[in-house]
C-alpha cells in the first residue's frame, strides 16, 4: 500500500483521501442507529461532505435528526477535515517507515506554509495536533462556563465540546436548529466562539509565528514574517470593516439595543469568513448586507488554516498587483516587500477559476431550483458562494434544494475545500512548452 501511495501525485492522494472520508462518513450516518429515521442516503452524503469539508450547510437538523452516535460521527468528520487529511496521510506514510518524495513534501509544505521542505511530517502533524487540541479544550472549558447557568451541567458540557470543535475547525455545525441565535445575548459564549473561529481561520503557521515572537519580547512582534503580517492585517481589516458596513446596512432586527446590534454585526462579520454560525436570521437581511457577506465568504480565511475561500493572501496579493499596475509598477508590493511575479500569477489564476466556477454554479442552481420556495436570485448566489467558501451560512433554502441542486452543492463544497490547494500545487510544477505561436494584438477595454 505504501508503494502504491508513493507512486501517486500528492494532489491526487489528497483528493482521494477526502473523497474516501466523505463516503465512509456517509455510510456511517446512514446507519439506522445514526438517525431517527428521516435521513436518506443523499442526506447522509450531503451531511458527511459538509462535515469533512468543514462547511456547515445542512439539509436536516443536526441536533434533532441525528442520534448522539450520528452527532459524534459528524464531530469526528469535522475534526478530520479541520486537521487536513493530507497531514494524516503524511503521518501514515511516516509510520510505515516510508519517506515522502520531494514532490509530496513540497505539497505538504505548501499546504501548511512551512519553509523547510525537509520538515518531519510526524513532528509537524503532532505539533499541529497539540495546538488544535489545546485551543479546542480551552474553548470548550470557557463555553461550559457560559452555557452552564442556562442549560444544565451535562448538556452544557456536551454542547461546549461540540461547538468548540465546530468553531475552531470553522465548520459551523450546531446542535441547535437556529444555530446560535438563542445565544445572541450571551457575550462570553459569542466571544469564545469568535476567538476559536479566528484561531482556526488564521492558521497554525501565523499563530506559531506570533507566539515565537512574543517569547522574544514585545518588540520582536514588529518583525513578524510577511505571511503573518498579511494574514493578520487582512483579517483585521475584513472583520472590522465588515462589522462597520453591516451596522450601516443592517444586521439586527429593528429596535434592537445598540450593544446587541454591534455584537451581532461583529459576530456575523467574523463568522462569514468561513465559520457559518449565525446569531441572526440570514434570510431577513437586506440585499446590501447579503452581498457584503458574499464578498467575505468568497475571500475566506488565511492559507494553512481550516478556512476556505480564495484566501486573504490571494485577495491581498491581487489588489496589490492591481494597485501596482495602475501606478505603472511591475511588481506588487506588500508591507514594503516586492512579491515574485510567479505568486501573483498564481493568485490571478485561482481568482479567475473561482469566479468561473461560481458563475457556472449560479447558472446551474438557477436552472435546477426554479420551483424551490424562496430561491430568489440573491439567495441562489448566497448559497453557491457559501458552499464554495465552505462557510455554511444559508438564507434558509438548503433543506428545500432539489436532488440536482444538492449534488451540485456537494461538488462545490468538495472543490471549494480542495480546489485552491491542489490547483496551487499543480501550477507550481514547471511546464515548459517548446512551441511559441505568432503574436498579434486585439482590442480590449
Amino acid at each position: 500500500m505504501a508503494r502504491r501511495m508513493r507512486s501517486r501525485s500528492p494532489e491526487g492522494l489528497l483528493l482521494r483521501a477526502f473523497l474516501a472520508a466523505m463516503l465512509i462518513g456517509a455510510g456511517l450516518l446512514w446507519l439506522p442507529w445514526s438517525h431517527h429515521g428521516h435521513v436518506g442516503p443523499l442526506d447522509a452524503l450531503f451531511t458527511a461532505t459538509s462535515a469533512v469539508c468543514v462547511t456547515g450547510l445542512a439539509v436536516v437538523d443536526t441536533g434533532g435528526e441525528f442520534t448522539p452516535f450520528g452527532q459524534l460521527v459528524i464531530l469526528a468528520l469535522i475534526q478530520a477535515g479541520g486537521l487536513g487529511v493530507m497531514s494524516f496521510a503524511a503521518l501514515a506514510m511516516h509510520l510505515l517507515h516510508r519517506r515522502l518524495s520531494l514532490l509530496a513534501r513540497a505539497a505538504l509544505s505548501s499546504s501548511l506554509l512551512q519553509r523547510d521542505l525537509t520538515v518531519n511530517p510526524k513532528a509537524l502533524f503532532f505539533r499541529i495536533l497539540r495546538f488544535v487540541l489545546l485551543a479546542e479544550a480551552g474553548g470548550a472549558g470557557l463555553l461550559f462556563v457560559a452555557l452552564r447557568p442556562s442549560r444544565g451541567a451535562a448538556h452544557a458540557a456536551y454542547s461546549a465540546v461540540f461547538h468548540a470543535i465546530s468553531a475552531f475547525c470553522n465548520a459551523g455545525f450546531s446542535l441547535y436548529a437556529e444555530s446560535l441565535q438563542d445565544l445572541s445575548g450571551n457575550a462570553l459564549a459569542l466571544a469564545v466562539v469568535m476567538t476559536l473561529i479566528v484561531l482556526g481561520g488564521i492558521g497554525h503557521p501565523v499563530v506559531m509565528d506570533v507566539a515565537r515572537r512574543l517569547r522574544r519580547g514585545a518588540s520582536a512582534v514588529r518583525r513578524l514574517s510577511l505571511n503573518s503580517k498579511v494574514a493578520l492585517g487582512s483579517s483585521a481589516l475584513l472583520a472590522g470593516g465588515g462589522a462597520l458596513l453591516l451596522l450601516l446596512f443592517g444586521s439586527a432586527p429593528a429596535g434592537s439595543p445598540w450593544s446587541l446590534r454591534c455584537s451581532d454585526a461583529l459576530f456575523q462579520s467574523v463568522t462569514a469568513r468561513t465559520a457559518g454560525f449565525s446569531t441572526i436570521e440570514i434570510g431577513r437581511l437586506p440585499a446590501a448586507s447579503l452581498f457584503l457577506l458574499v464578498i467575505l465568504m468568497f475571500i475566506g480565511g488565511a492559507p494553512g488554516s481550516c478556512a476556505g475561500g480564495i484566501k486573504t493572501s490571494t485577495a491581498a496579493l491581487w489588489l496589490a498587483k492591481l494597485h501596482s499596475r495602475l501606478h505603472g509598477g511591475k511588481w506588487p508590493r506588500l508591507f514594503g516587500r516586492h512579491i515574485p511575479g510567479e505568486l501573483s500569477r498564481r493568485a490571478s489564476v485561482i481568482i479567475g477559476l473561482a469566479v468561473l466556477w461560481n458563475l457556472i454554479g449560479i447558472f446551474v442552481l438557477l436552472a435546477t431550483e426554479q420551483r424551490t420556495p424562496g430561491a430568489t436570485m440573491s439567495h441562489i448566489v448566497f448559497e453557491q458562494v457559501s458552499a464554495f467558501g465552505t462557510v455554511g451560512l444559508s438564507t434558509g433554502i438548503t433543506p428545500a434544494l432539489s436532488t440536482a441542486g444538492r449534488l451540485w452543492i456537494i461538488a462545490t463544497m468538495y472543490l471549494g475545500r480542495l480546489g485552491p490547494l491542489t490547483l496551487a500545487t499543480w501550477i507550481a510544477q514547471p511546464r515548459i512548452s517548446g512551441i511559441r505561436y505568432p503574436e498579434e494584438r486585439i482590442m480590449i477595454g
